[in-house]
């Protein structure tokens, strides 16, 4: 097939369909997004004002003005990981991002396990996103005076809009994004710079950047929390096949996505903060769901209270069209390596999207919240579960990368645009802390998915059941398919990392 690594637009498209040599192929994934592009669209994963609304106030319920430092160091952590992740990104060239990267390190029987892993965790918190979004407008509707409806109304308008939206070309999902982050981040810096300017309520005092404002609080919950918001930036790899020059692409959008969100997040928390004063470990334990409301109607205007429920309903539904996406890729690429059956591997011939994938996702997810529907199911509480429990499977995988990324390079040697930094001791600082992250999550499940001590573990099966699944049918790949079981995790990695050095 025509190398197209340096051929854009639509050159490169034709290429792909065979207009140029007259020879009719199966389409690919392509597109040209560049780096603000992709940081936008995974960006929109974390939903920036639902965590500066509904997370960081618990934050300060567990830390204080310490909570703020918290989100200093997960920005840290996370920089590590990036560093490690990046270096897979130019070594590893597969648009499989988890399940490639671990396949590549840890063995293509982990790397099954892990990619069926992914699935499932990025499942669970789109059918906790759809719920959050029924429960969002239901909040929305009640503060400007109209009567509460079923969440379940909401959450099945909102799986029309993505799933549409999913068949499409990314790039129309991409400029819906960017528009939907722009106004949720404007909303919330107009929070920041209105509070910092009048002064918060008592003055602005540096102890919130202090360690030992961190040190009175839970600093093993409030780390949890802070980590745990900082979902989406890893799965820059997976839009590989959609961007331009992916080799610079990626890493600057992986880099952005940290770095901005980082310290988007740090600002809003010091900000909410310094809005109550001495008052504020106070109001997050008595109204942690209406803090930032309160504060944001105080400082800027009553109005925004209500703008506020508005760009946190854009932002729910940005959220749910960036995880769509995710997981449509995942899908497509078990598809490709026939880890999943084959026809969810097609590609549309017009609009260049994982179309069947798509839809397979978009089906799965109404299955799963269509009984909580019916149910008449709490939506806060089955939100809080389907997010947490996921969130967490995404943190696991996060520490398999880590290693993975020092597995790899210990086989493969270190290229001359790597260090020993980079590829060893970064990537073994993050593996360490995000495993201790999840074992803390683990033993204080109740934290992540609410519930009583203990009530919740069982849904710690929702995760080790596909990751055990995924890891049977690599062995069994092995004993009776071998030409299938080489070609897991988007295969000859060595020889074009090899041929790359």
């Amino acid at each position: 097939m025509t190398d197209t690594t340096h051929i854009s637009g639509a050159a490169q498209i034709g290429i792909l369909r065979g207009d140029a040599a007259g020879v009719r192929e199966k389409p690919r994934l392509a597109g040209q997004m560049g780096a603000g592009a992709l940081m936008l669209t995974v960006l929109a994963f974390s939903a920036p004002i639902a965590v500066v609304q509904g997370f960081i106030p618990f934050t300060i319920l567990f830390d204080g003005p310490g909570a703020t430092f918290g989100f200093i160091l997960a920005l840290l952590l996370l920089l590590l990981f990036s560093v490690g992740y990046v270096a897979m990104v130019r070594s590893v060239p597969k648009p499989g991002d988890f399940y490639a990267f671990i396949s590549s390190g840890l063995g293509n029987v982990v790397g099954l396990g892990a990619a069926f892993l992914a699935v499932a965790a990025y499942l669970t918190i789109l059918a906790g996103v759809y719920i959050q979004l029924g429960v969002t407008v239901n909040a929305l509707l009640q503060s400007i005076g109209l009567p509460q409806t079923s969440w379940g109304i909401w959450a099945f308008a909102g799986w029309a809009l993505v799933s549409t939206l999913g068949y499409f070309h990314i790039e129309l999902s991409a400029k819906i994004l960017a528009v939907a982050m722009l106004i949720e981040v404007a909303i919330v810096m107009i929070f920041n710079v209105a509070v910092l300017i009048n002064g918060g309520a008592e003055g602005l005092s540096v102890v919130p950047f202090t360690p030992s404002a961190f040190a009175e609080g839970d600093m093993a919950v409030t780390m949890l929390y802070a980590i745990l918001v900082f979902m989406g930036f890893e799965a820059t790899a997976l839009f590989r096949d959609e961007v331009r020059d992916p080799d610079t692409t990626i890493p600057r959008a992986t880099y952005g996505a940290v770095l901005f969100v980082g310290l988007l997040y740090t600002l809003s928390c010091y900000a909410l903060t310094s809005a109550f004063g001495a008052q504020a470990w106070e109001v997050a334990k008595n109204a942690p769901a209406s803090m930032f409301g309160i504060a944001i109607g105080r400082f800027v205007a009553p109005v925004f209270e209500q703008i506020g429920y508005f760009s946190v309903v854009l932002s729910v539904i940005a959220a749910l069209i960036s995880i769509h996406n995710v997981l449509s890729r995942y899908v497509l690429n078990l598809a490709v390596d026939k880890a999943l059956p084959t026809a969810l591997a097609k590609v549309h011939e017009r609009h260049w999207s994982p179309h069947v994938a798509s839809t397979a996702v978009a089906i799965v997810a109404a299955v799963l919240v269509l009984p909580f529907m019916i149910a008449g199911a709490d939506g806060a509480v089955m939100y809080a579960m389907g997010t947490g429990i996921g969130s967490v499977g995404v943190i696991v995988l996060m520490a398999l990368v880590s290693f993975s990324v020092i597995a790899w390079f210990w086989r493969a040697g270190i290229p001359k645009t790597s260090n020993v930094f980079k590829v060893f001791v970064a990537p073994a600082i993050a593996g360490v802390a995000m495993t201790v992250t999840v074992f803390y999550a683990i033993a204080h499940l109740e934290l992540v998915v609410g519930g009583a001590p203990g009530e919740n573990l069982w849904m710690l099966a929702v995760l080790l059941g596909p990751f055990l699944a995924g890891i049977a049918l690599a062995a069994y790949f092995r004993a009776a398919r071998p030409d299938t079981y080489q070609s897991l995790g988007r295969a000859d990695r060595m020889s074009e990392f090899l041929a790359r050095k």
